[in-house]
This record gives C-alpha cells, structure tokens and sequence, in this order.
C-alpha cells in the first residue's frame, strides 16, 4: 500500500509518530511535509495529499493539523477525495467499512500519539463493506459530478 501523508506545523510531531508506525508495518510513505515548526497553511498540504490520492499515487493519505478540520474541510473540495475527521477508533473503523473513505484526518491538539495509532491502525486494519454503502458511495460522487457542471 501506498500512502500520502501531511500535516501543519502543529502536526509534525505526530506526523513523525504515523510515519514510523506505518512503514513499520511495510507502508510506502510519501511525506509532503510540513517538517518545521513555523506557521504554514494547512490548505496546501490536505491539497497536495489529496490530490495524491486522487491521482493514484497513493491509495490512502493521512492528514494532521491542530483539530483536523481544516484539513479534512480542505481535502474534501478534491474531487473524489472522502477525508474522515477521526477522534477515536470505531468512526476511524466505520468510516472505511461504509464511506469508503480514502484520507484519514487528525487533530494534534485533540488526541494524543497513543491513541492516534490506534486510530490509524482501524482506518487501515478496515476495509469498505460494499453492499447497501456502495450505492451511498456513488451518491456522494454523483454530488461531485452535479457541481463540477455548475451546479444543479
């Protein structure tokens, strides 16, 4: 598996603690920063993983910043991207099983490393379902499809 991973300056701890964790487990990580402690923009690090995943050079991408919201908000407006906003381990579970979710976000500032891990542990452990949360998926990206043509 390949995945795509990102983070702010309030993330870059963590953003380490995730990288160790996955290419433990035989990951390929492509890391696209952020690596300082400056302020930088977390718009375009959910751009640049996002838009990784949606063009297949990465099947998952991980995104952190203090809350995970504005990564999440930001990574949603790529076409195709699903980004979850995960805080403990049964969303980070159900969001693959059933959203098909393909960017798993974190808050820093909301959750420790320790349950982090475990959180990107059930979002990779998981696997979409398929069943009555296909149809949902494809609904979702009918959205997508409506707006890229201006709209409804």
């Amino acid at each position: 598996m390949r995945v795509a991973i990102g983070c702010d300056h309030t993330g870059v701890d963590l953003k380490h603690e995730v990288v160790k964790y996955l290419k433990e487990q035989g990951v390929e990580v492509t890391d696209f920063g952020t690596e300082g402690a400056d302020s930088v923009d977390y718009p375009d690090y959910a751009r640049k993983v996002a838009e990784a995943v949606r063009g297949g050079a990465a099947e998952r991408g991980v995104l952190i910043c203090g809350t995970g919201i504005g990564m999440s908000i930001s990574a949603n407006k790529v076409p195709g991207v699903r980004a979850a906003l995960c805080h403990d381990v049964y969303s980070a579970r159900l969001t693959r099983e059933h959203n098909d979710a393909n960017v798993l976000t974190m808050g820093a500032r909301v959750i420790g490393s320790g349950l982090a891990l475990e959180i990107v542990k059930a979002f990779f452990g998981a696997e979409f379902a398929g069943g009555r949360h296909t149809r949902r998926v494809e609904k979702i990206a009918q959205i997508e499809k409506d707006w890229a043509g201006g709209g409804r």
